[in-house]
Parts: C-alpha cells; sequence; structure tokens
C-alpha cells in the first residue's frame, strides 16, 4: 500500500513563498524548500517534478488572492482597471514572485480565471476576434510590468537618483524626468499609464 502523502500542494507552495519572501527569489531552491518543510531535500522529489513545478505552485497560490469576479456594469474602462487594480493588489504583496508571473501565469488557474473575467468585460464593450488578443495581452503585460517597476524599479530608488544626476546637456529630458519623477506617487504612475492605455485601446 502507498504511502500516504503529507503535504499538500498548498503547503508546499507555502513554504516555497515564505523562502522567497526571506530571501528574494535566488534563494529559492529544492533544498531550501525541503528545510522549510523539514525533510530532506530527496524527500520533496515525492512532490514535485523539480523547480519549474514548485515556481508554479507558488504563482497560483499568490495570485489565488486575487478576486477575479465579474465588475459591476459600467464603462468598461472602470471594470478594467478595477480587474487590473485587484491584480496589482495581489502581486505586489509577494513582490520577489513578479518573475515567475510571466513564465507560469498559464498554468495557474486563477490567472486564466482572471483572464476570462478580461476577455468578458472586453467582448461586452464590443472588443472582439485580433484585437480582443491584442488587448488582454496588452492589459497583462501592462499590469505585470507596472507591479515590477513599481517594486523593484520605482521612481523614488536608485536609478532614477542616478539618472537625476547625469550631465544635463547631454540628457536634457532624462534628467528633467528624473526630477519631476519624485513627485509621481505609486498610484499615480500605475493609474496614469493604465487610463493611456486603455485610451489607446478605445
Amino acid at each position: 500500500m502507498p504511502r500516504p502523502r503529507s503535504h499538500t500542494p498548498d503547503r508546499l507552495a507555502a513554504a516555497a513563498l515564505a523562502v522567497i519572501d526571506r530571501d528574494g527569489l535566488p534563494g529559492l531552491s529544492m533544498r531550501a524548500v525541503a528545510t522549510e518543510l523539514g525533510i530532506s531535500p530527496m524527500a520533496l522529489y515525492r512532490y514535485v517534478r523539480d523547480r519549474g513545478e514548485l515556481e508554479a505552485l507558488v504563482v497560483e497560490l499568490v495570485l489565488s488572492g486575487a478576486d477575479t469576479t465579474p465588475p459591476p456594469p459600467g464603462p468598461w474602462q472602470g471594470r478594467i482597471t478595477l480587474l487590473a487594480t485587484r491584480m496589482r493588489d495581489t502581486m505586489g504583496a509577494h513582490p520577489a514572485v513578479l518573475p515567475l508571473t510571466l513564465t507560469h501565469r498559464h498554468h495557474s488557474q486563477s490567472a486564466l480565471r482572471w483572464s476570462e473575467t478580461v476577455l468578458g468585460v472586453l467582448t461586452e464593450a464590443g472588443v472582439e476576434a485580433g484585437d480582443r488578443v491584442v488587448a488582454l495581452r496588452a492589459v497583462i503585460a501592462y499590469v505585470i510590468g507596472a507591479v515590477q517597476l513599481e517594486h523593484l524599479g520605482p521612481l523614488s530608488g536608485p536609478g532614477t537618483t542616478a539618472i537625476s544626476g547625469l550631465p544635463a546637456d547631454e540628457f536634457p529630458y532624462m534628467t528633467a524626468t528624473a526630477r519631476d519623477a519624485r513627485s509621481v506617487t505609486p498610484d499615480r504612475e500605475f493609474h496614469g499609464g493604465l487610463t493611456l492605455l486603455l485610451r489607446g485601446l478605445t
């Protein structure tokens, strides 16, 4: 009779997420997760094939926190904004996981349900066929990219400070924009960029 599996996918994902939150994505390894669970590294392979499968479990755990229910009736741009904001808040709770979302979002049931809801809103707005494909991918790319910039390369970070110190005669627009960036809040950056994107889709 096979030995019962004592670690569920959710428990494995929670252990891996704890490692990432504590040590960053470079700290994620089969050995580190096994240590978090109190088992040997070889025992971990009874539950997952490899690190890739473990990463997919983490992405699903994080994205499962996103509310994928259709927004209330109203202008489609506002409904998409609400869905994008929900995903931003969910992903932003664990910023070190962000690089994994592009690779594993197709395997996440939560990501697929969110995309299905976005597609429903777009379809109701009359966006169909190839335009709907472009619109969905544009929204996904914006949300993931914007959240990465917010948490891994913020406007108030050292990169912006370094740019503001460049020679103004060689980089007049970059240095001026870097100075202006100090007054732009993360909310203004996210929603302002999303508004421009949705205006273009319109």
